[in-house]
């Protein structure tokens, strides 16, 4: 049953679509390539453990979390979910 201007089925074309999003961004953000022996920010040693888990690995375990809070700040507002993009 669509309400308002809405087709049906359109409430989860948008569930589905944020959904994606999350996906690319998650995919987007995994390391690519040979990992690094020490850290890129602050040059301390990567542990082996952690570069066999992640292939592709650059930063060290503290400061990959400072990157995650950082990202997670700016990541908060669904923009598929907004009334601006339901009103196109």
């Amino acid at each position: 049953m669509a309400g308002g201007w809405s087709r049906d089925g359109a409430v989860q074309d948008q569930i589905d679509a944020s959904v994606e999003d999350g996906i690319q961004q998650a995919r987007s953000r995994l390391p690519k390539g040979e990992s690094l022996t020490h850290c890129e920010e602050c040059e301390k040693e990567i542990p082996q453990a952690r570069r066999e888990a992640v292939p592709g690995v650059r930063l060290c375990v503290t400061c990959q979390e400072i990157v995650d809070k950082e990202n997670k700040a700016f990541n908060l507002f669904n923009r598929r979910g907004s009334k601006d993009s339901q009103l196109r």
